[in-house]
């Protein structure tokens, strides 16, 4: 394994008495596709904003290639986030602006890319995702496979190093779930990006992880490869494995 790339050391988050995420720890290599499961409420998606700084912890470190998170100002945040992208749930795309100005709007905010270059990267983009000719069109426009598509290849825009995918294939039908999970293995596999993905689709979640865990009440009840998650003997992992109903853990 190379490099850990994350780092997160014993964190914890609660809402008032609700605690979410309980003192975890885990490592992320660069370069590795690291999958997260766990049922609707489980922590998922707060663990993946705590990575970029979108939330903090109450207590613990997230520390990326060195850097610890936790203890950056909002704006010391910026440089991390043109590495550490971020691929939301809704694709978030801007209602009122074309594809073309969508995937260009990073580009744009970062300065110092001219027009050309800019149109160059956003049709580079659009390529990657299978989408091209379609830069004019509006997302309304858009099927729902088509807006994750587009969302991907904005965050794509300014060449980061990890990228955070919070439940992308929601909402989806089979066929575009799984062009989802093929766009996310090629962008790791070509690109050498670093992957955390967030999800609760199995089949998604085989074709793109390296390693998985299961998140369980705040904690990590698995942390390894498929082999060894096929082959568990953690009854509540088993059962959601096999898509059996919540066993009762006693």
């Amino acid at each position: 394994m190379s490099r850990p790339l994350f780092s997160i050391e014993g964190i914890r988050k609660a809402y008032g008495s609700k605690v979410v995420l309980s003192d975890l720890s885990f490592e992320v290599p660069a370069g590795e596709s690291f999958v997260i499961l766990g049922g609707s409420g489980s922590g998922k998606s707060v663990l993946l904003r705590q990575l970029n700084g979108l939330e903090r912890p109450d207590s613990g470190r997230v520390v990326f290639d060195g850097i610890d998170l936790s203890s950056l100002e909002e704006r010391d945040l910026f440089p991390i986030r043109k590495r550490v992208a971020m691929l939301f749930q809704s694709g978030a795309l801007f209602d009122s602006m074309t594809v073309f100005d969508n995937v260009a709007f990073p580009l744009r905010q970062d300065g110092g890319h001219g027009e050309q270059a800019i149109a160059e990267r956003v049709h580079e983009l659009l390529e990657r995702v299978r989408l091209p000719d379609i830069d004019a069109k509006m997302p309304a426009a858009l099927s729902g496979g088509m807006k994750k598509r587009v969302a991907l290849a904005r965050s794509l825009a300014l060449s980061p190093e990890v990228v955070l995918y919070d439940e992308p294939t929601t909402g989806l039908d089979p066929r575009t779930s799984a062009t989802i999970g093929s766009l996310i293995k090629t962008q790791q596999q070509q690109l050498r990006v670093t992957s955390i993905v967030v999800t609760h689709d199995l089949a998604l979640a085989r074709r793109v992880g390296d390693r998985v865990a299961f998140l369980d009440r705040g904690r990590f009840r698995f942390v390894g490869d498929w082999a060894d998650a096929d082959q568990t003997d953690d009854e509540l992992f088993a059962a959601f494995l096999g898509g059996r109903e919540e066993i009762d853990e006693a």
